[in-house]
């Protein structure tokens, strides 16, 4: 006899505590899986924006501070790195790529970042996605969430300059590229000439240039930015303090050199984002641990809760059960039956609860990716299926508990009831 149409009656009979059943599993099981999901979309996600990031030199003081800022751009109150320290980097033959990072303006809400022309190119990974990087003092380039279009002027929060006593002129910046998608928050960021940004608040250019072309000659002319150079070779004696300083080592000897150097030189740290991100994954993994055993005793009482719930039914279907033997059926399919009752309510809800944690770790780094601009990258993987295929196969095990009972129940018993 196949025991799946009467399955699938009793089903219909008892759709609503039978789809009851299924959610509860389902909203147990989607715990497991959005915490697991979620907790490597994050690690993933945060590794991959600092991979441009090799080493960071800063201030003494907070390193967790340092990488939040550098990298993720969040604000923050940081010491600044002495003037000599770029000077020095920009002599150093191990170093690539050595540039300022400088904080302090911004346009409706988006950060304006100083930087050097050739961390343009080291951060995009390439060619940029649209337009080219800035060579002059009032050009920049732009994140590509920037709402911004190429060849237009804005004007940023602080961009206001003073020449020689003279009565202030508004500084203003024309963008002219734009950066490919890097799923961090320089996404967010206006890219500007470090010079740019010293020179808007009154501080040296780390160059020695004519003054003479920088000051506008009628009152419809405006300065010579094309008479500031931009980038390295700096001029040390016009150089000024920066928050950091990212750093591209010729290799990994280099790298460490270069860390234990500036850890050690008075009045700098050098740090490389792996490591502190690698501090920061411990911190979160006590938290992820306790979500997970949370997760686990959550889906263990559910399923014993089905169960109980299940033997509670047993009860009620006793009659029918006897009846069945009477008319004929086997103590095996009437195993068959029970065991596939609890089993299919089980199975479908562990996977619907596959589906729920996904759509909700899907959700949360929606959400997490709309506040600070790191593109989290979930997916499912073998852990989140081999967790979903443990609760099934615990739960195959353990609907042979009423299963049994139903088998050895006495007949003339379950007709007396």
């Amino acid at each position: 006899m196949n025991p799946w149409p009467l399955v699938l009656a009793d089903f219909r009979r008892n759709r609503v505590g039978a789809l009851a059943v299924v959610l509860l599993v389902a909203l147990a099981v989607a715990l497991g899986v959005a915490v697991s999901a979620q907790d490597r979309a994050l690690r993933q996600g945060s590794a991959r924006a600092a991979d441009k990031f090799t080493l960071i030199i800063g201030a003494p003081g907070g390193e967790t501070q340092l990488v939040l800022s550098s990298v993720y751009l969040q604000p923050a109150a940081i010491g600044l790195v002495p003037p000599a320290v770029l000077a020095e980097l920009d002599q150093e033959k191990a170093v690539k790529l050595a540039s300022p990072i400088g904080f302090g303006d911004s346009w409706r809400g988006h950060p304006v970042v100083g930087v050097t022309p050739q961390f343009v190119t080291h951060l995009g990974g390439g060619p940029l996605a649209e337009g080219r990087a800035f060579a002059r003092l009032d050009e920049v380039v732009l994140g590509v969430d920037v709402p911004i279009d190429l060849g237009a002027e804005f004007h940023p929060t602080h961009g206001i300059i003073a020449v020689e006593g003279e009565e202030e002129h508004e500084f203003g910046y024309h963008a002219v590229g734009r950066l490919p998608r890097l799923g961090n928050p320089w996404d967010r960021a206006i890219l500007a000439p470090i010079e740019a940004v010293w020179w808007v608040h009154s501080l040296p250019i780390g160059h020695a240039v004519d003054e003479a072309a920088l000051h506008p000659r009628g009152p419809d002319e405006a300065p010579d930015w094309s008479a500031i150079p931009l980038g390295p070779p700096w001029d040390a004696t016009e150089l000024t303090g920066v928050p950091a300083i990212v750093v591209e080592p010729s290799s990994f000897a280099a790298a460490y050199a270069l860390r234990q150097h500036y850890r050690t030189r008075e009045g700098t740290t050098a740090v490389f984002p792996a490591e502190v991100l690698v501090r920061l994954y411990s911190l979160l993994g006590d938290v992820r641990n306790l979500l997970a055993m949370i997760s686990i005793l959550t889906q263990v009482l559910v399923i014993g809760a089905v169960l109980l719930a299940v033997l509670a039914s047993l009860s009620q279907r006793r009659r029918l059960i006897a009846v069945l033997r009477a008319l004929g059926a086997s103590r095996r399919f009437v195993f068959a039956t029970v065991w596939l009752s609890v089993a299919l309510m089980l199975t479908l809800g562990s996977l619907l609860g596959l589906v729920l944690g996904y759509g909700a770790a899907f959700a949360l780094a929606q959400v997490f990716g709309a506040q600070t601009a790191v593109a989290l990258p979930v997916a499912l993987s073998t852990q989140e299926l081999s967790l979903v295929l443990a609760i099934i196969a615990i739960g195959l095990c353990l609907a042979t508990i009423p299963a049994a009972l139903a088998y050895r129940g006495s007949v003339a018993a379950g007709l007396r009831t």
